[in-house]
């Protein structure tokens, strides 16, 4: 359907793919996984055709199509829905303007004047719109408006009035009404809460094109994908099944090759004794001149890439605290006529690890807020319990640092009493290397970003960590080390976040916020999607219970 054969791109700054080869079939869906600077949006764009490659070629069908969902996405937020689903179809909406105006020049034409030429133009116009299956686009639209999860309604307002989930689905709804044969999403799932990307990930579940996914979310590759592909210093390689899969046979690969390496170490050395022993030999040197020449053909494998550079740090051990860490009791607010809490009462021991759940305008993050300190609730009474030290990484933490200073003296300035090797250091566990620490900070990327912000709190010792959506921008391998450090770490954690991935393996304890209330589920991730099943058939009975017995009133 469409491959991609020894695609090469190099930048003034260097060689981003070296050697890419993988291909798209008929019911796939490709997850492209990979260090950031991998290169996974640069195949992106180019098989969308925004950028050429350097070397290699795309092999495609004839007007082949291809939908391309990118990671900044452009609405008109004073369209209304309909209308921004219109823009799609840019030939259509500019002969409907165009006819628009000659029915208007008809109705006003006068008697005795020639109208002809605008019947002609009518005409044509007409005959292009009917090849553009003009009259039949907006029954698509009407279609796609509820498979999106939008009400009828809701197509005549304006699309400044909804969040940024709706915008992306969209976003979404405006690729498939081109009738994609290929569908390629960059980062689909950034930014959205865990409802929605639920809903995404049924949506495109239920897709017949095939799609090509870059993503750091690893539950949605994990439930979406038929493939991975891999990208890794520039060279691209294929695995079959899902994330899990992938690297279920990435770890066999790697035992097989450092086996196989092993072995041949093993036997070239076996034969370059024999060699260096008999090479003067009178009787043997023909047998050893032989098997130096066998051993110079021999194809040589190479060792497994063990020693790949990846975030390593661990937080700081903490000092003691007292048994409770926090107490909020009686939280009341309100922003306007927007309630987000409601006589909310919540204990923190010491030792938790609390991730926040809930859908986006729930009040996570301002929860947050309110702990540390930054803003003051409505009403609330919230206690802290003894030697509480906190450390708090906000949302846009990385977008808050000083965009004019270097990397190394972002973090000077914070630790002005440590000495430039043990800030060299703490940087070069971050990735930060070279001549990477006199970088400007707005000259580094939002992945670097925000590992430099995270640096920034490694060296206060603090017992009670609150992160606010801490793995936005981080690559899979960067997620890794911090959920190795929260494991780690012997202190409480609060944890927002919509990483599915992340929550199951840093969170003991999850609190959903739900009409204006902290819910409590006292065990980790897995626990509490058994509990909310459970909730949801309970619930389910109770509404089959309760219509039966209004259709036995009724009856009566």
């Amino acid at each position: 359907m469409l491959r991609l054969e020894h695609i090469q791109k190099i930048y003034p700054t260097g060689e981003v793919l070296k050697d890419i080869n993988w291909e798209v079939k008929t019911g796939d869906r490709i997850g492209l996984v990979g260090a950031n600077g991998a290169g996974k949006s640069t195949q992106l764009k180019i098989i969308a055709g925004e950028i050429e490659p350097t070397a290699g070629h795309i092999v495609k069908p004839t007007n082949f199509k291809v939908g391309y969902l990118s990671q900044e996405f452009a609405v008109d937020l004073a369209n209304t829905v309909k209308v921004e689903f219109w823009t799609v179809f840019a030939e259509a909406n500019q002969i409907q303007a165009e006819l628009a105006q000659v029915n208007l020049a008809l109705e006003q034409i006068k008697e005795g004047e020639d109208f002809n030429p605008l019947l002609k133009k009518l005409d044509r116009l007409q005959r292009r719109f009917e090849e553009l299956y003009g009259y039949e686009l907006e029954s698509q639209i009407d279609k796609i408006l509820p498979e999106l999860g939008f009400s009828p309604e809701d197509g005549d307002r304006r699309v400044g009035e909804f969040s940024g989930g709706w915008q992306m689905r969209m976003n979404l709804g405006k690729v498939m009404l081109t009738s994609p044969d290929l569908m390629l999403l960059d980062e689909p799932t950034n930014h959205l809460d865990l409802e929605t990307i639920q809903w995404l990930e049924e949506y495109l579940k239920g897709q017949k094109v095939p799609m090509v996914i870059v993503s750091h979310d690893r539950t949605f590759l994990d439930r979406l994908c038929t493939q991975i592909v891999e990208t890794e210093r520039g060279i691209s390689s294929t695995y079959l099944g899902n994330y899990s899969r992938y690297l279920e046979q990435k770890t066999e690969n790697r035992d097989a090759q450092l086996s196989s390496f092993e072995r041949q170490q093993k036997y070239i050395e076996k034969q370059q004794v024999f060699v260096e022993r008999f090479r003067a030999s009178a009787n043997r040197s023909t047998q050893a001149k032989s098997r130096e020449k066998l051993l110079d053909k021999m194809q040589k494998i190479e060792a497994p890439e063990t020693q790949v550079r990846t975030l390593k740090f661990k937080f700081p051990s903490p000092s003691r605290s007292g048994k409770i860490t926090v107490t909020i009791k009686n939280l009341t607010h309100a922003y306007g006529d927007k309630i987000l809490f409601l006589g909310a009462d919540l204990e923190i021991e010491n030792g938790d690890k609390v991730a926040f759940l809930g859908a986006n305008g729930t009040g996570k993050s301002t929860l947050l807020r309110f702990i540390v300190g930054t803003e003051m609730p409505n009403e609330s009474e919230i206690t802290y319990g003894h030697n509480v030290q906190i450390g708090y990484f906000e949302q846009n933490q990385a977008e808050a640092l000083d965009l004019h200073r270097t990397v190394l003296d972002t973090i000077q300035d914070e630790f002005p009493d440590r000495d430039h090797q043990e800030v060299r250091s703490l940087l070069g566990q971050f990735l930060f290397s070279g001549d990477t620490v006199f970088k400007k900070v707005r000259d580094i990327s939002g992945g670097e970003k925000a590992r430099l912000a995270l640096a920034k709190m490694l060296w206060k010792p603090v017992n009670f960590l609150i992160l606010d959506e801490p793995t936005n921008h981080l690559d899979i391998p960067a997620k890794e080390m911090l959920e190795n450090a929260i494991q780690e770490y012997a202190g409480t954690v609060a944890i927002v976040s919509h990483d599915r991935y992340f929550i199951a393996q840093t969170a003991t304890k999850i609190v959903e916020i739900r009409d204006g209330l902290l819910h409590v589920y006292l065990g980790n991730y897995d626990y509490y999607l058994d509990k909310k099943e459970a909730e949801k058939r309970e619930q389910a009975r109770k509404s089959a219970e309760l219509a039966k017995q209004n259709k036995v009133k009724r009856k009566k």
